[in-house]
């Protein structure tokens, strides 16, 4: 995570709080979440990379793998 980014989101939150955003500040907050959580997405979404699942039966499956099997079983 960029450390500017969530300064510049705390500064913000903050000042909301306080005495409220003008119109371009309100829009350049949404905008920061918007960019925070897409980095936080494929962050986590990275870790899940690593991730194993040891199934009943002793097989080990890649998280994502077994999700997507999970989903395939529950549409039959």
């Amino acid at each position: 995570m960029d450390k500017e980014l969530i300064t510049r989101i705390n500064v913000l939150a903050k000042k909301k709080r306080e005495e409220g955003l003008s119109p371009e500040e309100t829009a350049e907050q949404k905008e920061l979440y918007k960019i925070y959580l897409k980095q936080f997405r494929e962050g986590f979404s990275q870790q899940l990379d690593y991730v194993d699942i040891k199934t009943p039966d002793g097989t080990v499956t890649p998280f994502k793998t077994f999700v997507k099997k999970q989903k395939e079983n529950e549409k039959e």
